[in-house]
């Protein structure tokens, strides 16, 4: 009933309909997202179809005898439609395992895609992966305000945005990402890392996606402060970058900016997403990063890998 075959650039159209109506996709896995980096992964991506129409695809990459589930994505796995149910995920996952070994793969990586990015329940793909005997190989630790339910920030973050507002700081949405991808390259600098995107690629990627990506600043006579570069997943925002400059931090310019579009620009939505703070593959916790997020009443959920061996 259900067939498994390889992606090809023709299936565009149907994979983006695909992730549109979805259980667990968003823009991540939409073709014009995935491709941007195209040439830095050899694509072996999957769609699953039954009696011919598309109901799943998988966003997956291929280097010697492994397979990821996206390389270039913070998360992916069986992006699913109503249509799979238990049962048929089970079967599925076999077919899957099925076509990686006919191509000499022996593990695959599965970067699970956490439940808060999900518009409903969508978990048969970890029960299958226990099923199968998949193990938890990495865990990583986010921070997530639920928007619905009540939270607070810290009577100190209070503080620094109530003298923020007092500041003369003029909050904006950002036409051109040019100086605030200049400040983030200035500030993960002084971290020894950079922005996972080049200046070209976030312009591409906002003229792809104008609606779903967006740039908030934060300015004083003209001067970016700080700003936000948000990923606008519908239900669930996520800040994809966060920036001050030390005049920014001197004035508290990125808490009152983020005050802002946690109490107001998307205070509808279901959740805020401000992303991990672990680092070495899980195994370490950045207590300062962490810090600053719960202080705006944000708590933990987990992103998490599985290494299935075929």
């Amino acid at each position: 009933m259900f067939a498994v075959r390889p992606y090809a650039a023709t299936d565009a159209n149907t994979w983006d309909a695909l992730v549109e109506r979805s259980r667990n996709g968003n823009l991540l896995h939409r073709r014009g997202y995935m491709d941007y980096h195209a040439d830095r992964f050899v694509d072996q991506s999957l769609i699953v179809e039954k009696h011919g129409e598309a109901v799943a695809v998988f966003p997956a990459n291929i280097q010697d005898k492994l397979v990821t589930s996206h390389g270039g994505l913070t998360y992916a796995g069986l992006i699913s439609t109503h249509a799979l149910r238990a049962e048929s995920t089970l079967a599925v996952f076999g077919q899957i395992a099925d076509h990686y070994r006919a191509l000499g793969v022996e593990r695959v990586i599965y970067k699970a895609v956490p439940h808060i990015f999900h518009a409903c329940p969508a978990e048969e793909d970890l029960y299958a992966l226990h099923r199968l005997g998949a193990r938890l190989r990495r865990r990583d630790l986010s921070s997530v305000i639920a928007l619905r339910e009540t939270f607070h920030f810290t009577q100190e973050r209070q503080r620094e945005v109530n003298k923020a507002r007092r500041s003369g700081i003029d909050l904006r949405t950002g036409t051109d990402p040019a100086d605030f991808h200049a400040l983030l390259t200035t500030v993960l600098h002084k971290h020894d890392t950079r922005p996972t995107h080049s200046l070209a690629e976030l312009r591409l990627l906002q003229a792809r996606f104008p609606r779903h990506i967006v740039l908030h600043e934060a300015r004083r006579e003209g001067a970016l402060l700080a700003g936000a570069l948000v990923y606008d997943f519908g239900r669930t925002v996520h800040t994809q970058y966060l920036a001050a400059s030390e005049e920014g931090r001197r004035l508290n310019a990125l808490s009152l900016l983020l005050a802002e579009l946690i109490g107001g620009v998307y205070a509808n939505r279901s959740y805020f997403s401000f992303g991990v703070s672990t680092e070495d593959e899980g195994r370490v916790l950045n207590g300062g990063l962490v810090a600053q997020k719960e202080r705006f009443g944000a708590r933990a959920i987990v992103h998490d890998f599985y290494e299935w061996t075929l």
